[in-house]
């Protein structure tokens, strides 16, 4: 039950950019960032939310889940912010390597000002409770 969680915090984006707020934009940047990287997309679902006031840019939340585990991307187009969140189980190959890969393809993508970065290695050696 060993993997890599990456996840980035993006500031600065251009909220005019088609993937901050169109789901089938997004959408296909992700699947083709998976595809890139290597990994295997099993489902998906991108969702756009309803404006919080009329005529203002909306959000879209994104979900990829992987044969390796999963992909979820959330923007605000109103803070020109989006997180990302990449999580890859590395049960009978390190695919650590693809997670970073996935990563850096989205974090071009958005072109941020300011990116913010998280690492964690989940399972590392611990024993059952």
């Amino acid at each position: 039950m060993q993997g890599l969680h990456l996840t980035a915090d993006l500031r600065g984006c251009d909220p005019a950019l088609p993937l901050m707020t169109d789901p089938a934009a997004l959408r296909q940047r992700c699947l083709a960032a998976v595809t890139e990287a290597g990994l295997g997309a099993v489902a998906e679902l991108f969702h756009r939310f309803t404006p919080a006031v009329e005529g203002e840019p909306s959000g879209v939340t994104g979900v990829v889940l992987l044969a390796e585990s999963h992909l979820a991307v959330h923007t605000w187009p109103e803070l020109g912010g989006v997180t990302l969140d990449v999580y890859v189980c590395n049960y009978g190959a390190d695919n650590s390597a693809k997670a970073e890969s996935l990563m850096a393809a989205l974090v071009r993508a958005f072109a941020p000002g300011e990116v913010q970065r998280q690492t964690l290695h989940r399972g590392q050696g611990g024993s059952a409770a």
